[in-house]
């Protein structure tokens, strides 16, 4: 798969958020605002899993249908993969 550079620069942000909160560990913060920040982490990271998914599926999809194959297998395959990254 092609991965496009939308989701490179969002991993890239995270990638940062994750030095931040090292960071902030070093310096001793306070655990709310690590755990905030972790959070907001994982959020991203959620964000970029159902991207990546979506526009896997949508690819998927229509080179199955331009083989006159069905495509019930493939969104089935797709949400269990949403369902496992959680």
């Amino acid at each position: 798969m092609n991965y496009d550079d939308r989701v490179k620069k969002q991993l890239r942000r995270i990638e940062g958020q994750v030095r931040g909160v090292l960071n902030m560990m070093e310096e001793e913060k306070h655990c709310k605002d690590v755990v905030s920040q972790l959070s907001a982490i994982r959020s991203a990271t959620d964000k970029a899993i159902a991207y990546i998914v979506a526009v896997n599926l949508e690819r998927c999809i229509l080179e199955e249908k331009a083989e006159g194959n069905n495509t019930e297998k493939l969104v089935k395959e797709a949400m269990d993969l949403l369902v496992k990254s959680r």
